[in-house]
């Protein structure tokens, strides 16, 4: 496999060379540890659409390292809660894939091991590294990124809009009743409003000396975020946003031609092509002078902390799962952005590919930190009663108060 090879020599070195740090005691051990990972297994739990892709991978590295890798398809609904499971009792995988928002998670429970990315760790977005980072900490080999854009229908409207007024007055100008929609619902949905949200200068958290969300460090009830409530309120009043309209309905609407802008995820974009609309990828329209950043999704791959083939796990991760082919054969298999830049650049190709690249570039990544579930469960309950007329100003306050609450 391209860019494979060069890494081959890699897998033969000491743990010194592998994990960056050691020991002399390390060097004493070398040739028992040589021969335990010359006759070992790699467990890779994948989500099963995602076997296939991998199988060159593995089939690469035990032909250069005698570790034959087992990639176990698993559904995704389940492999979370199984990983946490199994792994104290010895029983689980060596690697799991599975989303960064675990990672507050899978920590708490002390099922996971820091991976050592080198040099490498230069090479990925930044969204991806951030999103893969702990406490501080690497816990994950990103190999995708996912964020919401805003898909155009270009036949109606040619020209990006320059801002949020600016998207509604074309659609109007071009005889829609409701020129964007927006995924909501009785209970509201934060993750699709919350480009806005950070448009006023409002995200959920703050972040301490090492870039991490800090729980202790609530922004929601900043300036920023009563600002935005009171926004939400009138464009709710003037019908922009609406709780009637779920997934599908916006998706209706897109394909029927009565909006022209739809805020949704690649998910969708099959969708829409398939409908015969002529898509355009544009950055979320912002309502102030400030970046409308979305929340970027990114998957990976995270070591047990209970795997006796730590030092294999890691090599195979950061130099087979961590090459251009490699990110660029998950890419086909699922059509999301890869998280290895040089694997993102090639796949940004397709122009689609290339809009949700440049609206991630200002993607912050969905917090993973435990605290980040006292959100969750009171923030589109929130949003949705503002939209529906609810005093902005008490209930923004209401939910920052209830979410404090939570987190203490």
């Amino acid at each position: 496999m391209k860019g494979i090879v060069a890494f081959g020599a890699i897998a033969a070195v000491s743990a010194m060379t592998l994990t960056g740090c050691s020991s002399s005691a390390d060097d004493a051990s070398g040739d028992k540890a040589a021969a335990d990972k010359a006759t070992s297994t790699l467990t890779v739990w994948v989500d099963s659409e995602r076997v296939d892709a991998l199988k060159g991978a593995a089939d690469a590295y035990q032909e250069k390292t005698g570790v034959k890798v087992d990639i176990v398809g698993k559904n995704v609904d389940d492999v979370k809660d199984d990983f946490i499971q199994q792994v104290p009792t010895g029983k689980g995988p060596d690697v799991v894939m599975g989303a960064h928002d675990w990672l507050g998670e899978l920590s708490t429970n002390g099922v996971v091991a820091p991976l050592e990315l080198g040099d490498s760790a230069d090479d990925y977005l930044d969204v991806a590294l951030q999103a893969a980072t702990y406490d501080g900490t690497v816990y994950m080999l990103p190999y995708a990124v996912e964020n919401i854009a805003v898909l155009r229908n270009a036949d109606l409207i040619p020209e990006a809009a320059t801002d949020f007024d600016d998207m509604i007055a074309k659609g109007k100008a071009a005889g829609l009743d409701q020129p964007f929609v927006v995924e909501q619902g009785a209970e509201g949905n934060p993750y699709h409003l919350y480009p806005f949200q950070t448009a006023f200068g409002a995200p959920v958290f703050g972040t301490d000396a090492s870039g991490s969300y800090d729980a202790t460090d609530l922004q929601l009830g900043s300036d920023g975020g009563f600002a935005f409530a009171d926004w939400l309120g009138e464009e709710g009043a003037a019908g922009v946003f609406n709780t009637d309209i779920d997934g599908d309905i916006a998706k209706q609407q897109f394909l029927d031609g009565k909006a022209a802008f739809w805020l949704t995820g690649p998910w969708n974009v099959g969708a829409a092509v398939d409908g015969g609309i002529n898509v355009a990828i544009d950055p979320v329209p912002s309502p102030t002078d400030q970046a409308a950043s979305p929340f970027a999704g990114v998957k990976g791959f995270f070591v047990s902390s209970e795997s006796k083939n730590k030092v294999a796990a890691n090599d195979f991760l950061v130099n087979y799962i961590g090459t251009e082919e490699v990110q660029l054969d998950l890419f086909e298999a699922g059509n999301i952005l890869p998280a290895l830049t040089a694997a993102a650049d090639t796949a940004a190709s397709d122009p689609i590919i290339a809009g949700f690249q440049s609206v991630g570039a200002d993607a912050v990544p969905m917090p993973a930190i435990p605290a980040m579930g006292s959100v969750w469960q009171f923030w589109g309950i929130a949003q949705a009663a503002i939209i529906n007329g609810a005093d902005p100003a008490a209930t923004w306050q209401g939910l920052t108060d209830d979410v404090s609450a939570a987190i203490k």
